[in-house]
């Protein structure tokens, strides 16, 4: 499966409580679209939020976010990974 990088923008003051709430929403119902969501971090400062996920395209994670209240302003997929 491919993974996505997202990004959210207008979250300033997001505490880790609110982005592991907004987290859990798109893990249950992340089924629907055979998207995983893997991973969340947030810069409360900026107000970004950015979001790991696999699925079998951008549009699914896209619609997975929208469906769970907090759309997503852009996403990138990620073919190249190194650790």
């Amino acid at each position: 499966m491919a993974k996505f990088m997202d990004v959210h923008h207008g979250m300033q003051g997001v505490t880790p409580e609110q982005l592991r709430a907004e987290h859990k929403k798109d893990l249950e119902i992340e089924a629907t679209e055979g998207v995983h969501f893997i991973k969340a971090w947030a810069d409360p400062k900026s107000g970004k939020v950015f979001c790991l996920a696999e699925g079998p395209n951008a549009e699914a994670v896209r619609r997975v976010h929208a469906r769970a209240g907090h759309p997503t302003d852009e996403i990138y997929e990620v073919p190249i990974e190194v650790e």
